[in-house]
């Protein structure tokens, strides 16, 4: 039986919600530790890396910037076109499946060390909210306490930092859509000439406002699946925080022989971000930040006992056996991670600075005259440099058409394209009629001037049944 008079989180519900189903809002307390100090110090590489990367310069284009508007996706060097976005699924399943693996070998350290629902709540906002009104026994009493100037202060200056700290992820957020320079451009104009991106930046600041000051955990326990997808992606060899029950129990004061390890002082408890009892077992709820871990550890310390009694460990581990680390679900995981991410570089690798795309211009397919056949295509460029191109297009019979006289007509065969940019041109192939004899494939071909490259499109000349042109 507990020896604290502070109620018990129940297996039954959320602590986050009261019996009458009303939201129990969780203040946990501050803690100190190992673990604290290098979450937060991974909290400051990943803040800084957020902030930093819209202002980094790869082959002169930001390090990550998606430019819809002219539909240009700047990844680290990479440019691709709207018609190179396919790449994505090789990045977007193989880094997904490399969540896989990392939540089959160490457990939830997603979501308690790189979320930025976490980054930011824990070592952001909370901090400030501690700043303004102290400790978590402070902050309960500033809860009970009428509105008076002090309250008011306190109170208010947070939720004003926190309305600012809101605009400013907002406007970071933004500045990977339409560029840094941009965004400081758009700020010192008037708010009508660019409406859509003052209503996003008013919108996404009152979401994020509304998530880091009031709805907080409730974001992680019923909007993110990841939590419920961990019962599926973990087993007893992941590594995930737990509670040694056999040092720890049975439960009672420090002065007692006969109890174990845990002197029930409900630290865990206090400082659990979503309000947990880690020793009740692995939850939902958990996020794996390693709280309880540090808080535990102080207490052991000071009795003067091995740390440890909660810590990163296996289930397995803690029930007494040995943690496996190869196992089929590691391998399987890791393969498709391999095989998706593999996918993504090989295909990146093959990539050309220019993107064209051949299509047929709206109207008749084909044209006869009395002395050729004429089809009549568009050639669509885009520039994927940060440097002016010129291209020499030119098209030929495919080797399996036979000898045909083919010739072009539209523009003089040779196009200069400005940095980034994009050009549509009327590209014309010509027949003699007395040499056609049916439909064969057209290789276009766009080569770089320096001949660093080569761009191949195929299609098909098209006309009429040939023995519809006999006389």
């Amino acid at each position: 039986m507990s020896t604290s008079k502070k109620p018990t989180p129940s297996l039954e519900r959320m602590t986050t919600i009261r019996k009458d189903g009303s939201r129990n809002f969780l203040r946990p307390a501050d803690v100190s530790g190992m673990w604290t100090l290098l979450r937060r110090l991974s909290a400051v590489v990943l803040i800084a890396i957020y902030a930093l990367l819209p202002w980094i310069k790869i082959n002169g284009n930001p390090a990550v910037l998606l430019d819809v508007a002219s539909r240009r996706f700047h990844f680290f060097g990479i440019t691709l076109a709207t018609e190179d976005l396919w790449l994505m699924f090789f990045l977007l399943t193989g880094t997904g499946f490399a969540l896989f693996f990392i939540t089959a070998v160490l457990g939830r350290v997603w979501c308690g060390w790189a979320c930025p629902q976490t980054v930011f709540l824990e070592h952001v906002y909370r901090r400030i909210e501690r700043l303004f009104e102290g400790s978590v026994t402070k902050q309960k009493q500033l809860d009970k306490r009428a509105w008076d100037a002090e309250k008011v202060l306190r109170r208010g200056g947070k939720h004003l930092v926190f309305i600012f700290l809101s605009a400013a992820v907002a406007h970071i957020f933004l500045s990977y859509f339409i560029s840094v320079e941009t965004l400081f451009a758009w700020m010192r104009s008037s708010p009508l000439e660019h409406p859509q991106a003052f209503l996003f930046i008013l919108v996404f600041t009152a979401i994020l406002y509304f998530n880091f000051a009031w709805f907080r955990e409730q974001l992680c326990l019923i909007i993110c699946p990841y939590g419920r997808l961990q019962s599926a992606l973990i087993d007893d060899d992941s590594v995930v925080i737990g509670y040694d029950e056999k040092r720890g129990e049975p439960r009672g004061k420090s002065t007692d022989p006969n109890a174990g390890d845990c002197i029930d002082c409900y630290r865990c408890v206090d400082v659990c971000p979503t309000g947990i009892d880690i020793r009740q077992g692995l939850q939902m709820e958990c996020i794996g930040c390693s709280n309880c871990i540090d808080a535990c550890n102080d207490i052991m310390r000071k009795l003067g006992r091995d740390p440890g009694l909660v810590r990163y460990d296996s289930l397995r581990a803690l029930a007494g056996g040995k943690r496996r680390f190869f196992r089929p679900r590691v391998f399987l995981y890791l393969f498709l991670m391999l095989l998706g991410l593999g996918a993504m570089v090989y295909s990146s690798t093959k990539l050309q600075p220019v993107s064209v795309t051949v299509t047929r211009m709206t109207g008749t397919p084909f044209f006869v005259t009395d002395e050729a056949i004429r089809n009549q295509l568009q050639l669509r460029i885009i520039n994927k440099r940060n440097e002016p191109m010129q291209l020499h297009v030119s098209a030929s019979p495919h080797s399996s058409a036979g000898a045909v006289s083919l010739s072009t007509a539209g523009f003089a065969g040779t196009l200069t394209i400005e940095p980034l940019a994009e050009t549509k041109q009327p590209f014309i192939l010509l027949v003699p009629r007395s040499e056609y004899s049916g439909h064969f494939p057209v290789t276009i071909r766009a080569t770089a001037a320096d001949g660093s490259f080569t761009v191949e499109r195929e299609v098909n000349f098209i006309g009429p049944d040939a023995r519809l042109l006999v006389e």
